[in-house]
């Protein structure tokens, strides 16, 4: 009783994206992953939810009967924030789209494909990782379609996985995180979350919009009733956002 007189009540929402555990340089991925656990251990003390918004991983396959090897101690964090009652919900990314059941069997997570929608305290959610979304980069909406069928995803698990996970490791390379590109705001007019978030908003009415995917961290009044948060990424911002119930935040982790 004495203990649980020093707890505190679970009663915040966390929310993060685009850890790329996995990502070029390899060597970088120890340090990242340590530091995600010691925010994923200062949570857990008060976390109701977790929301993880897609691209956790550089790269992710659920092959039947095999995981990609690796981030052992934050897949145990997970586990542990599961097993203290924290619901987590993960969204599918664009570098990891290919999860299917093994954290729904794990953890009891719940695995979101696209958006998600959620009401908390009278107010409305819109989550989604954000890629594929507003106009132009009509490449990568394609690729999407064909990586996201059925068909594909069963031509991929008839590789062997040292083949098809060998095969990923070598494209992501080639990505925003390995090349350690610098993300600049390009104003709310250039911004393709930002435009889609206004047209979503003629239709439909909410206050918080979040996305992952952009890598970089912004908090935007749309108007006196809606925000849009871009949760940034774990290289070099190491942002998430909370809602205590009253107000989200977004906040970086030092």
């Amino acid at each position: 009783m004495v203990v649980l007189a020093f707890m505190s009540a679970r009663d915040k929402i966390y929310f993060a994206s685009d850890f790329h555990l996995g990502s070029y340089p390899k060597e970088a991925n120890i340090s990242r992953e340590q530091t995600i656990i010691r925010w994923l251990d200062a949570i857990k003390l008060d976390a109701k939810e977790l929301y993880l918004v897609g691209d956790i991983f550089d790269f992710w396959f659920e092959y039947r009967t095999v995981v990609p090897r690796g981030y052992i101690r934050f897949l145990g964090k997970l586990a542990e924030l599961a097993d203290l009652g924290v619901k987590i919900t993960l969204f599918k990314g664009n570098h990891d789209m290919w999860m299917f059941d093994y954290f729904k069997n794990e953890l009891g997570a719940e695995i979101v494909s696209d958006e998600l929608e959620v009401t908390y305290n009278g107010k409305k959610f819109y989550i989604h990782h954000g890629d594929g979304l507003g106009p132009g980069d009509k490449k990568y909406k394609f690729l999407k379609q064909f990586f996201r069928s059925p068909f594909c995803q069963w031509l991929f698990a008839r590789l062997h996985p040292n083949l098809g996970i060998g095969i990923a490791q070598r494209w992501s390379k080639h990505s925003r995180i390995a090349n350690n590109e610098d993300e600049q705001f390009l104003g709310e007019d250039r911004e393709w979350l930002i435009i889609y978030a206004k047209e979503l908003l003629k239709s439909k009415e909410y206050n918080y919009l979040i996305f992952g995917h952009r890598h970089l961290p912004y908090d935007i009044s749309l108007s006196d009733r809606t925000r849009i948060i871009n949760l940034g990424e774990w290289i070099n911002f190491y942002t998430y956002a909370v809602w205590d119930g009253e107000e989200l935040q977004l906040k970086t982790w030092k």
